[in-house]
C-alpha cells in the first residue's frame, strides 16, 4: 500500500514558473512587509512580556518557514496580537522554559492536525466564538499597553488577570508621565491619520517609529531644546537593546512532572494559530483570487513554533494586516515572504544599535491601533439583530477571554455552540403522519392517487437524525393515537444519523415486533443505510423490510397483511369449553 506523505508547498509550484519578474514584484512587497513588520514584532513580544527581540527573531524564523513551506502563495507568518494574552499568561505562571516547551508542544499539535488532514474542520467553529474571543482579545491587548501609553511607574509586575490590571492602574492614575503621554498620543495621530498615499511607501506605523526613535535621539543628544525634561522609557533603558545576530540553538529543559500542566495552553496556542493562520489564507485568496492548502498550511505553522522557540522566538501564525500588506504591494508568491524574514534579518545585523533609542510609547501607541483594527466594535451594535443564542455565544466568548482567559472562552464557547447547533437541527427536523392528502412530494414519490391499505400508517422524517430530535418519533406516534398493524417509515430526506437515532429507530422496532406488529423502512439514504447494516439493524428488521421507494414499502406491506391473514385462515379454530367431551362420546 502507497503511503504518500501529503506535503506539497506552495513554494514548489510557485516557482515551476517564476520568472525575473514576478521576483521583482516580490521583491518591493517583501521588503514593505518587512519594513512594517519589524515595529509590530518589537511590539507584541513587550506586550507578551518578553524582550523585543524574541518578537524579530520569531518573524524572521518562522517566517521564513511559514512562507517556504506553507500552502498559501502571500500569507505573511509572524507573532501577532491573537498570542499576546496567552504567550503573557503562560510566562507568569509557568516561566520561560515552560513558554518555550509549551510552544513545541503546540508545533507538534499542529504538524499533527495538518498529517490528519483536519484543515477543513477549522471552519466549522461558529463565528460568534472567533468574533467573541478576538474582540476579548483586543480588549486585553489595550490593557497591556495603559502602562506604557501613560508612562505609569509601577512597584510591581503587571498582573495577567484583566480586573487586576484595572484595579491596578486605577489606583496609579496619579502617577501619569505626561511627556510619555505626548509622545504615545503623537504615535497614535500619526498611525491613525497617515496620508493613504504615503502608506504604501512609508506605513504609519513606521512614520511614527522614526519620528519617535529621533525626538529621543535627539533630545538625548541636546541636538534639541525642550521645555520640559524628557526621560522616557526606550528599549535601551528598558532591555538595553537588542543584539545584533540570531540566538544560537538551545534546547529548554524538561519536566515530565509539569507536561500535563502545558497541555491546555499548548492546545489552546494550536487552535488559535490554525484559525488565524487558515482565515489568513481565506482572506488571502480572496484577494489574489487563488486556493490555498490548509492541510500544508497547518504543516507549515506547526514546523515554524517547534524551531522558532529553540532560537528564543514565540507563538507563530499568519498575519492578516501583513498579508494584507504584501498583496498591496504585488506580492504574489512565497517569495515575497521569505525576502520579509530576510529583510528583518539585515535590519537586526544593521541597525539593532539604533534600537535603543525606539521609544514604548510609540510602540504601545502601534499596538493600540493594532487592537482597534482587531475587535469587531461593530458586532456589538448588530447584536440586538442576531438570534438570542448567537449573541448569548458571543458574549459568553467575550466575557470569558477578558474575564478568566482564552482557553477557558475556546472550551466553554464550542460547548454553547454545539448545544446550540443540536437544538437548531432538533427544531428543524420534522416527523409527520403523510396520506393522499396531506401529501407534499413530487409526483414519483408521492401517495396522492395510491391506496394506503388498512392497518398501514406511513410517517415521514425531514432533516437530520441526531440524538437531539430521536425522542420526536415516540412523541410524533403517542400523538397519533393509532395503533397500526405495519408502521412505514419514510427516510428518503433523513441524509444524517447518530447512535442515539439508530438506538431510536431499534427501540421502536423491538416494541412493535413484542405487539406483533411490523416496521418498514422506506428509501433510507446512504449514510443512514450503511450506519444501519453496520449496526446490524437491518438483519433484525430483516431486509425484505428495507424498500427503495415508497411504491416498494406500500407492495411490501400489503405482501405482510396477505401473509397475516392467511396464517389466521389457517390456524385451527379454538374449542369451545366441553367440545373435547363431546367429541369424543361421538367417537364411541
Amino acid at each position: 500500500m502507497n503511503m504518500a506523505i501529503p506535503f506539497h508547498p506552495k513554494l514548489v509550484e510557485v516557482l515551476k514558473d517564476y520568472s525575473a519578474k514576478d521576483f521583482l514584484k516580490d521583491l518591493v512587497a517583501g521588503i514593505t512587509v518587512g519594513i512594517v513588520a519589524l515595529p509590530l514584532a518589537m511590539a507584541f513580544a513587550i506586550a507578551s512580556g518578553v524582550k523585543p527581540e524574541a518578537g524579530i527573531f520569531t518573524a524572521v524564523i518562522a517566517g521564513f518557514i511559514i512562507s517556504a513551506l506553507g500552502g498559501s502563495r502571500v500569507s505573511i507568518g509572524g507573532p501577532t496580537g491573537a498570542f499576546v494574552v496567552i504567550v503573557y499568561g503562560i510566562l507568569q505562571q509557568y516561566g520561560a522554559a515552560n513558554l518555550t516547551i509549551c510552544t513545541i508542544m503546540a508545533g507538534f499539535i499542529l504538524l499533527i492536525m495538518g498529517f490528519a488532514r483536519m484543515g477543513t474542520m477549522i471552519k466549522y467553529i461558529p463565528y460568534p466564538v472567533t468574533v467573541g474571543f478576538t474582540s476579548g482579545i483586543a480588549v486585553l491587548i489595550f490593557s497591556t499597553q495603559i502602562k506604557d501609553f501613560f508612562g505609569l511607574q509601577l512597584d510591581k509586575p503587571m498582573p495577567a488577570e484583566f480586573v487586576e490590571k484595572i484595579r491596578v492602574f486605577a489606583t496609579h492614575l496619579g502617577a501619569i508621565h505626561y511627556p510619555t503621554l505626548a509622545l504615545a498620543m503623537l504615535s497614535f495621530l500619526i498611525i491613525m491619520y497617515w496620508p493613504k498615499r504615503l502608506a504604501r511607501w512609508v506605513p504609519g506605523s513606521i512614520a511614527a517609529l522614526i519620528f519617535g526613535t529621533a525626538l529621543v535621539w535627539l533630545a538625548q543628544a541636546n541636538l534639541v531644546a525642550l521645555p520640559f525634561p524628557f526621560a522616557v522609557d526606550t528599549i535601551g533603558s528598558r532591555f538595553g537593546g537588542i543584539p545584533q545576530t540570531l540566538p544560537a540553538i538551545h534546547f529548554p529543559a524538561f519536566d515530565w512532572h509539569n507536561l500535563q500542566n502545558l497541555v491546555r495552553p499548548a492546545t489552546t496556542i494550536a487552535l488559535l494559530a490554525a484559525i488565524e493562520s487558515l482565515l489568513c489564507c481565506v482572506v488571502a485568496d480572496g484577494m489574489i483570487d487563488d486556493r490555498h492548502d490548509s492541510n500544508q498550511e497547518l504543516m507549515a505553522q506547526g514546523l515554524a513554533n517547534i524551531v522558532s522557540p529553540l532560537f528564543g522566538g514565540i507563538a507563530a501564525t499568519g498575519a492578516i494586516a501583513r498579508t494584507a500588506t504584501n498583496v498591496k504591494n504585488g506580492g504574489r508568491s512565497p517569495v515575497a515572504g521569505i525576502i520579509h524574514a530576510i529583510t528583518l534579518l539585515l535590519v537586526i545585523l544593521v541597525a539593532a544599535p539604533l534600537a535603543r533609542f525606539i521609544p514604548l510609547a510609540t510602540l504601545s501607541a502601534v499596538l493600540i491601533v493594532v487592537a482597534y483594527n482587531m475587535g469587531e466594535w461593530h458586532q456589538f451594535v448588530r447584536l440586538r439583530r442576531w438570534p438570542k443564542s448567537d449573541a448569548a455565544v458571543f458574549l459568553t466568548a467575550f466575557a470569558l477571554t477578558v474575564l478568566i482567559d482564552l482557553t477557558a472562552a475556546v472550551e466553554v464557547g464550542m460547548v454553547l455552540a454545539a448545544i446550540l447547533f443540536i437544538k437548531r437541527i432538533s427544531e428543524t427536523t420534522q416527523i409527520t403522519a403523510v396520506d393522499g392528502a396531506s401529501e407534499t412530494e413530487g409526483s414519483q414519490h408521492s401517495l396522492v392517487g395510491k391506496k394506503i391499505p388498512e392497518g398501514v400508517m406511513v410517517y415521514r422524517v425531514f432533516g437530520a437524525f441526531f440524538f437531539g430530535v430521536a425522542d420526536k418519533l415516540e412523541t410524533a406516534l403517542k400523538r397519533a393515537r393509532q395503533d397500526p398493524d405495519i408502521f412505514i417509515l419514510r427516510m428518503r430526506k433523513v441524509l444524517a444519523m447518530d447512535a442515539t437515532g439508530l438506538n431510536a429507530l431499534e427501540d421502536l422496532q423491538e416494541k412493535l415486533r413484542k405487539r406483533g406488529k411490523t416496521l418498514i423502512l422506506s428509501a433510507p439514504h446512504t449514510q443512514p443505510l450503511f450506519m444501519m447494516d453496520k449496526a446490524g439493524f437491518l438483519d433484525r428488521i430483516g431486509r425484505e423490510n428495507v424498500c427503495a421507494n415508497i411504491d416498494d414499502a406500500l407492495q411490501r406491506a400489503r405482501e405482510v397483511l396477505a401473509l397475516r391473514k392467511k396464517s389466521k385462515q389457517q390456524a385451527p379454530a379454538p374449542m369451545t369449553p366441553g367440545q373435547p367431551a363431546a367429541q369424543e362420546a361421538l367417537k364411541g
